[in-house]
């Protein structure tokens, strides 16, 4: 007569998905010149380096240029 052998229950584990570099590299790409961008109307947007006249964007973003520590009077 043989002898049972008690099996140890296995649970499978959920495996993290892989993402291919591929589909991160346009995103990243994206948000980098985004923030870029943004960096620049915050920072710099006003006096000799305007792209835009007037003081329109210079108001808009005054808080945030304070906030940051960029000097903007």
């Amino acid at each position: 007569m043989a002898q049972s052998v008690a099996q140890p229950s296995v649970t499978p584990t959920a495996l993290p998905a892989k993402l291919p570099i591929g589909a991160i590299v346009p995103w990243a790409a994206f948000f980098g010149i985004l923030m870029l961008v943004l960096l620049y109307f915050v920072g710099a947007e006003q006096g000799a380096t305007s792209l835009v006249s007037g003081e329109n964007v210079h108001e808009w973003v005054h808080d945030a240029r304070h906030l940051l520590g960029f000097p903007c009077h």
